[in-house]
This record gives structure tokens, C-alpha cells and sequence, in this order.
């Protein structure tokens, strides 16, 4: 554990750095000549978060884009993880479906929004087909190469016992790669948001990202700034979940360790 000393003085630090932010932004912009429709200053934001607030219905929209990202990082998750698995124990299933998923992963995965809009409508499913595509390939990536990268002594050592192989996968394959599944998940948390809204700005009467083109056909910079605040709490919120999971789950390794998976 680190020195609360040390901690005091880094917490410090970053506050610093964001009070020095926070005031660059509001008296930069008129100090620099910048005029308020391009970059307008903090205080002219936060008065209009609080009337997007109350007229414009934020929070509800902001609880649409978070279930949708939240649908969209658990089933891209629970899909790139079982794919992922099932690609490490079988080479001959990976050889056989490696060719179509690098195709998938190559494709732009925004291009395929227009698509599910067209397929599923103006609902909250294309949106999270998005999601899913984009959390899809990290989680399946870091699980694959966790899989390929093991230390197949402990595997043999298993096998000697005479362990089945559900014994193997669940005692030593799948610890094994817990650390790496989770630094792909911590990844595929922002990367959902992204997803998220990519669906909503091509084809969506509900969230954020909707309330985004909406004000940015308003041309109003100040609104825009604040939906960009909205999604961006959204982001940090599913990361430290991930985060805090990972903490419960793979407590009994360091933290260094952890972090470097």
C-alpha cells in the first residue's frame, strides 16, 4: 500500500491541475478573443446544463444512453469472452473462424449503424448492436492471447493428476486469464459508450447522442459542451465499475501485477 503521504500530495496535485483547468476555461476564452459561439466559457455552460436540465429532459436521456451502454458491454463482453475461450481450447476452431473474424474486426464497425437502423428502426437495438460490435473484439483479443500466452507447465502439471479437461479450464486456464480478461473489459467500457452514441447520431430519437445533433442543428456550443460532460461521466462511471470489480475479483494479486495485464 502506498504512503497516505504520497497519496495526499498526488490528490492534491490533481486538483490543482483541474482548478488551473476550470479557470483557463472560463477566462481564456474572452482573455484570447475567442467568441462565445466557438468556445464558450464554464460559467455559460453550467447555466445551460441546468436549463437543459430542466426543459430538456436530460436526465432521462442520459438514463436511455447509460442502459444502452450497460446492454451493449455485457453482451459484447459475454460474447468476446466465450468466443474467446472456445477459440483457445479448440486451434482447429480457431484456424476454421479466424478468417471471418478478422474480416468482422477489419470492417468499420460505425459503418454498420446505418445498417441496423435500417434493419431494427428508430429503437434502442441498434444502438446496442453497436455497442456489442465495438466491446466485442477487445474482450475476445485479450482472452485469446491470455489463452495462447499460459504457462502450459501448470497445464501439464494438471493433466498429471489426472484433472478432465473442465477441471484444467476451471482451475488453471481460466484464473490464468482473469487478469487479461479484465483489462479488456476495462477497455470495452469506454469503447461501449462510443458505440452508444455512434447509434444514436445516425439513427436516434432518445439519448444523448440525440440531444447532441439536436443542439448541434441549434448551433448551440454551450449545450453540446455539457452532452459531451454527460457522456463523458457516463464513460468514467462504467470504467471504475470494471475497475471495482476487478479489485473484488483478482484481490489476492498485487495491484502492479494487475495493472500490467
Amino acid at each position: 500500500m502506498s504512503d497516505p503521504r504520497e497519496r495526499f500530495v498526488t490528490t492534491c496535485w490533481s486538483v490543482a491541475v483541474l482548478l488551473v483547468f476550470l479557470a483557463a476555461w472560463e477566462w481564456g476564452p474572452a482573455w484570447l478573443g475567442v467568441p462565445e459561439f466557438v468556445l464558450p466559457r464554464l460559467t455559460t455552460v453550467c447555466a445551460e446544463a441546468v436549463r437543459i436540465w430542466e426543459a430538456e429532459n436530460l436526465l432521462w436521456h442520459s438514463g436511455i444512453t447509460a442502459a444502452e451502454v450497460v446492454l451493449g458491454f455485457v453482451l459484447g463482453a459475454l460474447m468476446g469472452a466465450l468466443i474467446g475461450y472456445a477459440l483457445g481450447l479448440s486451434p482447429r476452431v480457431e484456424a476454421v473462424l479466424s478468417p471471418y473474424l478478422l474480416a468482422l474486426q477489419i470492417a468499420p464497425k460505425v459503418a454498420f449503424a446505418p445498417l441496423f437502423v435500417m434493419w431494427l428502426g428508430y429503437t434502442m437495438y441498434p444502438k446496442i448492436l453497436v455497442a456489442v460490435l465495438i466491446v466485442f473484439f477487445p474482450v475476445l483479443i485479450n482472452v485469446l492471447s491470455a489463452m495462447r500466452t499460459m504457462d502450459h507447465d501448470m497445464v501439464n502439471l494438471a493433466r498429471s493428476f489426472s484433472a478432465t479437461r473442465l477441471q484444467v479450464f476451471r482451475m488453471v486456464e481460466y484464473p490464468s486469464t482473469m487478469p487479461a480478461l479484465f483489462s479488456g473489459l476495462r477497455i470495452a467500457s469506454t469503447l461501449a459508450v462510443i458505440g452508444v452514441v455512434v447509434g444514436e447520431l445516425v439513427g436516434g430519437n432518445m439519448g444523448l447522442g440525440y440531444l447532441l445533433v439536436f443542439f448541434e442543428g441549434q448551433g448551440n456550443t454551450a449545450a453540446v459542451f455539457v452532452i459531451i460532460g454527460a457522456l463523458t461521466v457516463i464513460g468514467i462511471v462504467a470504467y471504475y465499475a470494471v475497475a471495482l470489480a476487478e479489485r473484488r475479483v483478482l484481490h489476492y494479486l498485487p495491484s502492479a501485477e494487475r495493472r500490467s495485464a
